[in-house]
């Protein structure tokens, strides 16, 4: 089946009336889309300019009519305000849910992990796969925010391995990770070595699909998830305030913000954290804020603008 799609782009008081006059010719519902503004370097978006209503009719037989039909309606909406000439463009129906996954392909972190959608099969046996399923959560692995995260937790769990017998640091390892988004570093942490790991998002959404991600990779109990922040780690909402190895992969100013909230306090003493989603012009404000809590920086890695810091206490 092919579509004809027809699209308009007016103001914001316009559009809901063009939706409404393009929805009675297209079944499947109309789409709007419109512009993205970002006030800071922490704001999510906030949407602004024209907004383009686009709608997908059925190429049949009846096509020239609901088009002529179509055409009309418009045109009687146009008589209270000027509309411009809609768009007609034609579309080739596919499979897009097939379509969507082609590009994903599985992505070889540091020396033994390798970031895997959820329906392929691993091409690198002797890898670590971590199997992730893209939704609506961040962090499916190719951002380099999340590789470079996972570059240096790949390092600290070598290490920490070399560590002789009665060392503090050898394992079972607990790890805490701060917005964990889509799971993906609390599961890498279990397949590496961790015991327990603690993942933490203020956005219900992303708790419910680390879990859906965590069952994907047979991970179970080991994994603790819950709504929450620095905040409630350490009021002892959840089984432990502490571990040795601490992720945030967030945003540079959220970091900063972070520490005040007592983000350095959930590190145990010798303990580490791993920190990410910095722009490199970010990440000197980040590190003064870890050293101004007792942290020292011990790597840094970068990939293009984004810079990933490890501190260790």
């Amino acid at each position: 089946m092919n579509w004809l799609e027809v699209s308009l782009t007016v103001d914001g008081e316009l559009a809901e009336s063009v939706a409404d006059v393009l929805a009675r010719f297209a079944p499947n519902g109309v789409m709007t889309e419109q512009g993205v503004r970002f006030v800071n370097e922490e704001d999510e978006g906030t949407a602004t300019g024209p907004i383009t209503v686009r709608a997908y009719l059925e190429v049949n037989d009846q096509l020239e009519e609901t088009r002529q039909k179509l055409e009309e309606s418009l045109f009687y909406l146009g008589m209270i305000k000027p509309l411009p000439t809609p768009v007609y463009q034609q579309i080739a129906d596919q499979n897009w849910m097939e379509a969507w996954k082609q590009h994903y392909k599985p992505i070889l972190i540091g020396q033994r992990l390798l970031i895997l959608p959820a329906w392929l099969e691993s091409p690198e046996p002797k890898r670590i796969p971590i199997k992730i399923d893209p939704g609506m959560a961040f962090g499916t692995g190719t951002h380099p925010t999340t590789q470079l995260c996972l570059e240096l937790m790949e390092q600290s769990f070598e290490e920490r391995g070399k560590k002789k017998e009665g060392d503090s640091f050898l394992f079972p390892l607990s790890c805490i990770d701060v917005g964990c988004g889509s799971g993906i570093l609390s599961i890498a942490a279990i397949k590496l070595g961790a015991k327990a790991v603690l993942g933490v998002d203020i956005d219900i959404e992303s708790v419910k699909n680390s879990r859906e991600n965590a069952d994907t990779n047979g991970v179970g109990e080991e994994l603790i998830l819950g709504q929450g922040s620095v905040t409630e780690v350490l009021a002892g909402q959840f089984p432990f305030k502490q571990a040795p190895l601490v992720v945030a992969n967030i945003l540079g100013p959220i970091l900063i913000r972070l520490f005040d909230a007592g983000l350095a306090d959930l590190i145990e003493p010798n303990g580490e954290i791993i920190l990410s989603g910095i722009l490199d012009h970010q990440a000197e404000s980040v590190i003064a804020a870890g050293q101004a809590k007792g942290l020292k920086r011990s790597d840094q890695r970068q990939i293009g603008d984004w810079v990933a810091i490890s501190m260790k206490r």
